[in-house]
C-alpha cells in the first residue's frame, strides 16, 4: 500500500460516509507507518475524480438561494452549505496529497492530515444537521463550482498552495466569526461551537498552505509575495469582499504586504476603505 495511490483511491469514493471513514483510516495507518510513500513517482489517473454522491443536486452559484438566518430552514441551509464546503475540502486535501510528485515527505503527511481533519469537520456539521435540524447532507442544492480551482491548478503546486488554502480556505477565516455570532443570537449554540472548532483548525490549515506555498516558491526560484499578487490578478478567483480577519490571517502566515494588497484588490479604485477588518 502506497500513500499517494491510496489518497487517489479515497478521492474517487462517492459516498460521503465511506470517504470519511476511508480518509480517517488512511491517516491513522500512515501515522503508524503502515503505508509507504513514493514521492517521486507519477501516479496514473485511471478513475473519475472527485467521487461525488448523487445528492446534493449541484447548481450554479447564482441558483443557490439566500439563507435567512432568522429561520430554522435558513440556518439549516447555511450549515448544509458549510458541510458541502468541508466535503470539497476533503477532496482538495486528498488531491493535494496524490497529485504532486517530488515534494518533501512532510508535505504529503501534512495534506493527508488536513484531509482527515476536514472529514471530521464534515461529520461535525452533518451530525448537527441531523440532530438539530432533522436534515442531512444532500437535502439542499449546493454550489457546483467548487472543484474549479482544483482543475485550474492541477499542473502547478505553487498555484495550488496559493489559491486553495490561501484564497478559498482563507475566506472562511473572514466570514465564519459573523456566522458564529448569528447562530448564538438565534439560539443554536451547538452549531456555533461546531463552527468555532472548525475556525480554530482552519487557521492551521491556511498556515500550512502558507508554509508549503513558500517552500514550493523556493523550489521553483519564485519570490513568494510578488508571485502571490500575480496569481491573484491572473487567476479566475473571486476578489475578497467585506471583512478581512486580520488576526487569523496573520496567525496563518500572511505578511503585512499581502494583507495590504488583499485590501486594495477588494474593490478596485476604493482601496482599504472598502474592506473592513477584524483585528
Amino acid at each position: 500500500m502506497e500513500l499517494r495511490q491510496c489518497a487517489l483511491d479515497c478521492l474517487a469514493i462517492q459516498s460521503p460516509a465511506e470517504k470519511v471513514q476511508a480518509v480517517s483510516a488512511l491517516q491513522e495507518q500512515y501515522s503508524n507507518q503502515k503505508i509507504s510513500l513514493s514521492s517521486n513517482s507519477e501516479i496514473p489517473l485511471n478513475q473519475a475524480i472527485p467521487g461525488l454522491p448523487n445528492k446534493p443536486e449541484l447548481v450554479s452559484p447564482r441558483e443557490v438561494k439566500h439563507r435567512a438566518m432568522n429561520t430554522d430552514e435558513g440556518r439549516a441551509a447555511m450549515i448544509h452549505a458549510l458541510a458541502h464546503i468541508e466535503f470539497n475540502a476533503i477532496n482538495m486535501g486528498l488531491d493535494a496529497t496524490w497529485r504532486f510528485a517530488d515534494m518533501p515527505k512532510e508535505y504529503y503527511g501534512d495534506w493527508l492530515k488536513v484531509a482527515a481533519e476536514e472529514a471530521y469537520h464534515f461529520e461535525l456539521l452533518n451530525q448537527h444537521l441531523q440532530s438539530h435540524y432533522r436534515v442531512s447532507y444532500g437535502d439542499f442544492p449546493a454550489h457546483a463550482g467548487m472543484w474549479d480551482m482544483a482543475r485550474q491548478t492541477e499542473l502547478d503546486v505553487v498555484a495550488r498552495m496559493a489559491l486553495v488554502p490561501r484564497v478559498l480556505e482563507a475566506r472562511g477565516l473572514d466570514v465564519t466569526p459573523a456566522m458564529i455570532l448569528a447562530l448564538r443570537q438565534q439560539g443554536d449554540s451547538k452549531g456555533a461551537d461546531c463552527l468555532q472548532t472548525i475556525l480554530d483548525e482552519e487557521v492551521r490549515h491556511v498556515g500550512l498552505g502558507t508554509y508549503w506555498y513558500r517552500q514550493a516558491c523556493r523550489m521553483q526560484g519564485l519570490e513568494p509575495e510578488t508571485h502571490f499578487l500575480d496569481l491573484l490578478k491572473t487567476s479566475r478567483v473571486a476578489r475578497v469582499r467585506g471583512v478581512l480577519n486580520i488576526r487569523a490571517r496573520q496567525q496563518a502566515g500572511f505578511s503585512q504586504f499581502e494583507l495590504d494588497q488583499l485590501a486594495l484588490l477588494a474593490s478596485p479604485g476604493e482601496g482599504k476603505k472598502s474592506t473592513g477588518v477584524i483585528n
